[in-house]
C-alpha cells in the first residue's frame, strides 16, 4: 500500500515514470558536459565581436575613415569653388559690374548729349515736314483718287444692287402686273358704263330732285335770315366795336407806345450806351494796360526763375548727388559690405576655432575616455555578469534535474494560465491529478 501511493508521488514529482527518468539523466548529463561549454563559448565570442566593433571598427570609422571622407569632401568643395564659382565672381563683381556702370553713364551721356539734340532736331526739320508732306499727299490721294474710286465703285454697286433688286420688280409691274391690272380696269369700265352708270344718274337725278325742290327753298330762306341778322345787328354793333377799338388805338394806346418807345430809346441812346460803352472800355484799359502785363511780368518772371534758377541748381543737385552715390556713397556701401561680409568670416573662423579647441581640450577627451574606458569596461563587466549569472542558473537547474529528477521550475515572466492553474497568471498552479488516482 505504500508503495502504491508513493509511485503517484513520485510520477507527480518527477514526471511520466521511471522509463523517463532513466532517459532522462544521459540526456541532462550530456547537456551539462556538451552544451553548457559550447554555449558559453558562444556567448564569449559574440561578447567578443560586440567589444571589437565598440572599441575598434568604430572608433576607426569615427575618428580616421569619417574624417578623411570629410576633408576630401572640403577639398573638392574647395576645388570645384576655386574653378568654376570665385573666377566667375570675380569677373562679374570686378570686371563686368564696372564696365556696364560706365557703359550705362556713356548711354546716358550720349543720350542726353547727342541721340536727343538729334533726335529734336530730326523731329523738327525732318519728320513733321515730312509728315505733312505725306498728309497733304494723303489729302491729295483721298480727294483726286480714292474719292473718284468710291465713287465709281457706289456706281458699280448701285448698279448691281438695280440689276438684281429693282429692276426685276420693275418689269414684273410693268410687263405682268399692269397689263392684268389694265385688263381688270377694262372690265370695271364695262361694268361701270352699263351697270353703275345707269344707276348712279337715277341717284343723282333723285338727290337733285330732293336738293331743287326741297333743301334750295330751305337753304335760301336760312341764308336771307342770316343776311338780315348780320345786315340789321351784327354789321351796326360790329361798325360800333371797331369805331371804338379804333378811337381808343388812335388817340390812347398809339400816344402811349409812342411815349414809351421814346422813354426807352432815350434811356438806351443817354444812359445805357455811354455805360455800357465806358464798361467795356474800362475792362479793355484795366485788361490791356494791367492784367496782361502783370501776367506776362509773371510769366516772364517764372519762366526766367525756372530757366535761370531752379533748373541749374536742380541740374547741379542732381549733378552733385549722382557723383556722390556714384563715386562716394556706392564705393562706401560696397566697402562696408565687403568690411561686414570680412568681420563675419573672422568671427565665424574664430567661433569655429574656438569650438575645435573646447572639443579637442575637453570634449574629446571626455568623450574618448567615455568611449573607449568606461563604456567598454562597463559593458564587459555587464556581459561577463550576465554570462555567468546565466550559466550558473542553467547548470543549477541541469544539476538539480540530473540528481532529484524535478522538472525546472519556469520563470515567474513567463508563466502563463495554462491547465490546471487558476486564473490569475503569477499564482501557484494547482495539484496535478494522475491517472492512478482517477482510476482508483
Amino acid at each position: 500500500m505504500d508503495t502504491d501511493k508513493q509511485h503517484p508521488a513520485g510520477g507527480a514529482d518527477g514526471g511520466d515514470g521511471c522509463l523517463v527518468g532513466v532517459i532522462r539523466v544521459p540526456v541532462k548529463i550530456v547537456a551539462v558536459l556538451v552544451v553548457l561549454p559550447v554555449r558559453v563559448v558562444w556567448e564569449l565570442l559574440v561578447a567578443l565581436g560586440r567589444a571589437l566593433h565598440r572599441h575598434v571598427l568604430g572608433p576607426l570609422y569615427v575618428h580616421v575613415v569619417e574624417p578623411a571622407f570629410r576633408a576630401v569632401g572640403w577639398l573638392l568643395g574647395t576645388l570645384l569653388k576655386l574653378v568654376f564659382v570665385w573666377p566667375w565672381v570675380g569677373l562679374w563683381r570686378y570686371a563686368l559690374v564696372p564696365v556696364g556702370r560706365g557703359v550705362a553713364w556713356l548711354g546716358r551721356a550720349v543720350y542726353e548729349h547727342v541721340l536727343a539734340p538729334i533726335g529734336r532736331i530730326l523731329v523738327a526739320y525732318v519728320f513733321r515736314p515730312l509728315g505733312e508732306a505725306l498728309a497733304w499727299a494723303g489729302r491729295g490721294g483721298l480727294k483726286y483718287l480714292l474719292s473718284p474710286l468710291a465713287k465709281g465703285g457706289i456706281w458699280v454697286g448701285w448698279a448691281l444692287g438695280m440689276t438684281l433688286f429693282v429692276w426685276p420688280w420693275v418689269a414684273l409691274w410693268r410687263y405682268v402686273l399692269v397689263p392684268v391690272g389694265q385688263g381688270v380696269g377694262w372690265l370695271a369700265a364695262v361694268v361701270y358704263r352699263y351697270t353703275l352708270t345707269p344707276v348712279g344718274r337715277g341717284f343723282v337725278w333723285l338727290v337733285g330732285a330732293v336738293h331743287r325742290y326741297v333743301l334750295t327753298p330751305v337753304g335760301q330762306g336760312f341764308v336771307w335770315l342770316v343776311g338780315a341778322v348780320h345786315r340789321y345787328v351784327l354789321t351796326p354793333v360790329g361798325q360800333g366795336f371797331v369805331w371804338l377799338v379804333g378811337a381808343v388805338y388812335e388817340y390812347v394806346l398809339t400816344p402811349v407806345g409812342r411815349g414809351f418807345v421814346w422813354l426807352v430809346g432815350a434811356v438806351h441812346g443817354y444812359v445805357l450806351t455811354p455805360l455800357g460803352h465806358g464798361l467795356v472800355w474800362l475792362v479793355v484799359a484795366v485788361f490791356r494796360y494791367g492784367l496782361r502785363p502783370l501776367g506776362l511780368g509773371v510769366a516772364w518772371l517764372v519762366v526766367a526763375l525756372w530757366r535761370y534758377g531752379l533748373r541749374p541748381v536742380g541740374i547741379a543737385v542732381g549733378w552733385v548727388a549722382g557723383f556722390l552715390y556714384r563715386y562716394v556713397l556706392t564705393p562706401l556701401g560696397q566697402l562696408l559690405a565687403w568690411a561686414w561680409h570680412v568681420a563675419g568670416v573672422i568671427v565665424g573662423a574664430l567661433w569655429r576655432g574656438l569650438k575645435w579647441a573646447g572639443w579637442v581640450l575637453v570634449g574629446w577627451p571626455a568623450s574618448w575616455a567615455y568611449r573607449h574606458v568606461l563604456t567598454p569596461v562597463g559593458h564587459a563587466a555587464r556581459e561577463v555578469w550576465r554570462t555567468g549569472r546565466e550559466a550558473v542558473r542553467e547548470a543549477r537547474a541541469a544539476v538539480r534535474q540530473a540528481l532529484f529528477g524535478t522538472p525546472p521550475r519556469e520563470p515567474a515572466r513567463s508563466r502563463a494560465r495554462t491547465l490546471g492553474s487558476t486564473t490569475a497568471a503569477d499564482a501557484a498552479p494547482a495539484a496535478e491529478i494522475s491517472l492512478s488516482k482517477r482510476q482508483g
